[in-house]
């Protein structure tokens, strides 16, 4: 896909070709899930409606990670929360899925925790439910903590929980990203990071066995996806190289 500089143009052009998957413009969505295909084209359409408070950090991760695209010719994004199960794992795969849509290269995206648990199965089925194909891959990392396959269409990621720190992640250079507040409060100093950036969200862990949870979750997912649709086109129109 070939790199897009205005944002308004990859919004109007992606909704058309994800909605229809019949076009063959610059940027080629036809390899796409067809279900997350419809969700993306849902939520970027919703970015139109960030709120202004969200953005400024939002911005400031943009012209960040432009600046390194710039500089480095890539740039690497570790998205960081408490156990790595939910919100993290699930900023992760939407800021790939933005950097794929805006046709930005170089990107790649990561997550971690300060401590390792597990991709929580809940955090797996919201992925699925919003098209993302997931296979659970292995439990090389322990049987309570497998790792899954999560497929575009377009890219595939792997998810598992682990700390910021830990492989495949990388040690030094990276932007890294606080999801929670309590990881944003906990972990002032995040080592081998070039900058810090808190762009918190609220936890659907509260909804867990409730009649609510499947809502909760798929709430919180379209919130992460539509901000970091926003955060990548942002990026494209800040990236000059």
């Amino acid at each position: 896909m070939n790199p897009v500089q205005s944002w308004g143009a990859v919004a109007v052009f992606a909704t058309t070709v994800l909605m229809s998957c019949t076009e063959t413009p610059a940027v080629n969505m036809n390899p796409w899930n067809p279900r997350l295909a419809e969700t993306t084209a849902k939520l970027l359409k919703d970015t139109a409606s960030v709120a202004e408070e969200r953005k400024s950090e939002l911005n400031a991760l943009a012209q960040w990670t432009a600046e390194s695209l710039d500089e480095q010719g890539h740039a690497d994004l570790i998205f960081i929360c408490t156990h790595n199960s939910r919100r993290s794992h699930l900023s992760q795969v939407w800021a790939q899925v933005g950097a794929d849509v805006a046709g930005v290269k170089g990107i790649r995206t990561f997550s971690g925790g300060t401590e390792a648990t597990a991709c929580n199965p809940r955090t797996v089925a919201a992925m699925q439910r919003a098209g993302f194909e997931v296979a659970q891959q292995d439990t090389v990392h322990g049987e309570t903590n497998p790792t899954y396959l999560v497929s575009t269409g377009v890219s595939d990621m792997a998810c598992f929980s682990k700390k910021y720190g830990d492989e495949p992640n990388p040690s030094e250079g990276f932007g890294a990203v606080m999801t929670c507040s309590s990881a944003d409060r906990g972990c002032p100093l995040v080592y081998g990071a070039d900058a810090r950036f808190a762009i918190p969200y609220v936890d659907p862990k509260v909804s867990d066995g409730t009649a609510a949870e499947a809502a909760t979750y798929d709430a919180r997912l379209e919130q992460i996806g539509t901000e970091m649709l926003y955060l990548m086109g942002q990026v494209a129109a800040r990236v000059t190289r």
